[in-house]
């Protein structure tokens, strides 16, 4: 056990000092907090420059009068005709379109719309609901309808979801915001797994093509040394996590210091209503949504399934790393070792999220290979505990059972060198005794 400690802290420290590691774990909060930031800008921005000019040539006559401006288009009445039209605009900007409105439009529905370029989708689209809207308005009036009183009549339907509890209360629920933590879980979870199994393999690669494998095998068992890095490398893991969430909490507490106007948010308050929580402004229908969200729960469950499913995949990346000579020889066989948790990942996006209490999201959460991620998408849906403690506990059983495996072939494969790895070959080193 000695031997496994002193093994897990020469690889948790080599590999925090590296300077790969304090590059990504404070460049990623940062990277992905300037990526939202850069989405907003730069949406804002095309908002702004797909503004269009729309000159109206109202053959119909009554037309272009009820067509009011917008944020994204204005719309210009114009007193020529077509062709002086067309050639007013021939050197203009591609924001620029002319409107053809022909004198039977209310009977046919139908309009031309031309510009210097293919014409703007979006902008198609919001002209065909304007004109949707005073063919609409024109045929009530034909029909003696009042267009006022039609206004007026309210009929959006608000749904407020309420989740039984065990104890027969109903409390507040929000399926689109589990949706959401769910899908966020299974991405982190899915890329992790692979990240830091690979991290194991190509650790395992490197020592044995440098031979300095061979010293360290001189003074530890195979056993110790395949768990002492992946303890190791899982705690950098652990490490890097609790690391993104603080720098990313402190972030958006600066970023909204900085960039957030007090005016705005006062007024907000007084607006809304806001209710404050832990030094947060949030409205009452924001802190109703997080009231219905059990953070302890997924925060715990995040990381046993998080540690279950990067030991058991680990394992059998140390297996692989140990059976082959470079990277290039691993790839067929970690195709098939990540198949599982490539499958439940793609199912995640539909089956699991659409149905999380189904048969299907149910067996794949006991399966030890599919539980990391489909227990996590399930828990945000609500998941009876005992459900979450049998696929913990096979988990660890699964977890058991990979690793004696993996050890199995490690011990042999390890000191194998110039000799292509198969499948038949790793057969044998597993049938080999001590």
């Amino acid at each position: 056990m000695h031997k496994i400690v002193l093994i897990i802290q020469r690889e948790y420290l080599t590999r925090v000092r590296k300077r790969s590691f304090l590059l990504t774990t404070f460049l990623v909060p940062l990277f992905f907090i300037g990526m939202y930031v850069g989405i907003i800008f730069l949406t804002k921005k095309s908002f702004e420059e797909n503004h269009a000019t729309v000159y109206i040539v109202d053959q119909e006559g009554s037309i272009a009068g009820k067509l009011k401006s917008s944020n994204n288009i204005t719309y210009i009445h114009s007193n020529k005709d077509l062709q002086t039209q067309l050639s007013a605009i021939k050197d203009a900007d591609n924001n620029t379109s002319i409107l053809v409105i022909p004198k039977d439009f209310i009977s046919n529905l139908k309009v031309d719309f031309m510009a210097p370029s293919k014409p703007n989708v979006g902008i198609q689209n919001d002209i065909r609901a304007n004109l949707s809207d005073i063919v609409r308005d024109y045929k009530y009036q034909k029909l003696g309808i009042n267009i006022d009183s039609l206004n007026k009549i309210n009929t959006s339907v608000s749904i407020t979801a309420k989740e039984i509890t065990e104890d027969g209360e109903a409390k507040n629920s929000n399926t689109e915001v589990a949706m959401g933590i769910a899908l966020a879980l299974s991405i982190l979870v899915y890329i992790s797994l692979f990240l830091y199994g690979s991290q194991v393999m190509r650790g395992i690669i490197e020592e044995k093509s440098s031979r300095i494998i061979e010293v360290i095998i001189s003074s530890v068992k195979p056993f110790q040394l395949m768990m002492g890095k992946i303890i190791g490398i899982g705690l950098v893991g652990l490490t890097q996590f609790v690391l993104w969430i603080l720098l990313s909490f402190m972030l958006a507490g600066v970023a909204s210091t900085f960039f957030v106007s007090k005016t705005e948010l006062s007024n907000q308050v007084v607006g809304n209503k806001m209710v404050e929580s832990d030094g947060a402004m949030l409205s009452p229908e924001t802190w109703a949504v997080v009231q219905s969200i059990n953070f302890p729960e997924i925060i715990i469950c995040f990381f046993i399934f998080f540690l279950g499913g990067y030991l058991i995949y680990s394992a059998l990346f140390a297996a692989v790393g140990s059976a082959v000579d470079s990277e290039t020889e691993a790839s067929q066989f970690t195709m098939p070792i990540t198949m599982p948790l490539l499958l439940t990942y793609a199912l995640s996006f539909g089956v699991l999220m659409n149905d999380p209490h189904g048969t299907v999201a149910t067996w794949l959460s006991f399966i030890p290979f599919t539980s990391p991620i489909a227990m996590l998408v399930r828990i945000p849906f609500g998941v009876p505990t005992w459900q979450i403690v049998i696929s913990a506990l096979l988990l660890v059983g699964g977890f058991v059972l990979t690793t004696w495996i993996a050890a199995r072939i490690y011990r042999i494969g390890i000191l194998m060198y110039g000799k292509k790895a198969s499948y038949k070959e790793i057969v044998k080193w597993f049938r080999y005794k001590s």
